[in-house]
């Protein structure tokens, strides 16, 4: 294969590609709002607390939607109370569900920081035992004695 025909069809690939994401490299003006991104074990932690409170407002908006519904059902002899209890119970299974979501997402933010300072504390070792390892030996020979 040429020379030529081999820039052809990189010149090719790269027109077809043009429009995907390419992760080798920053675009030279990657826009957005010029602050530093935060990822330590402190912010995933605060990340995990965050979402994690989310469950205690949902359990106090399960206890509000409980307390409005006492007295409906079908005993009550309003169909449209019978209705509003029917779809009362389609929300609650829903806002618990929610506050789940919530517990697990929260437990994997935290899970999440605490790998990443495993895994940075990790390479860190590692880093010192190459250093160990493969450390410079003094050298040897073409000193003058005494110097």
């Amino acid at each position: 294969m040429a020379w030529e025909e081999w820039e052809q069809l990189k010149n090719a690939a790269a027109e077809r590609n043009s429009a995907r994401m390419q992760l080798n490299h920053v675009p030279m003006d990657p826009g957005g709002a010029g602050g530093t991104l935060v990822s330590n074990r402190p912010a995933w932690a605060k990340a995990g607390e965050g979402v994690g409170s989310l469950r205690e407002d949902i359990g106090k908006v399960l206890g509000k939607l409980a307390d409005g519904q006492k007295g409906l059902g079908k005993d009550s002899g309003c169909l449209t109370a019978e209705a509003q209890k029917d779809v009362y119970g389609s929300w609650e299974r829903y806002v618990r569900e929610v506050s789940g979501r919530c517990g697990k997402l929260a437990g994997l933010l935290e899970k999440t920081g605490n790998a990443q300072l495993a895994t940075d504390e990790a390479v860190e070792v590692e880093i010192g035992n190459l250093k160990v390892e493969y450390a410079d030996t003094p050298v040897v020979g073409g000193q003058a004695k005494g110097q």
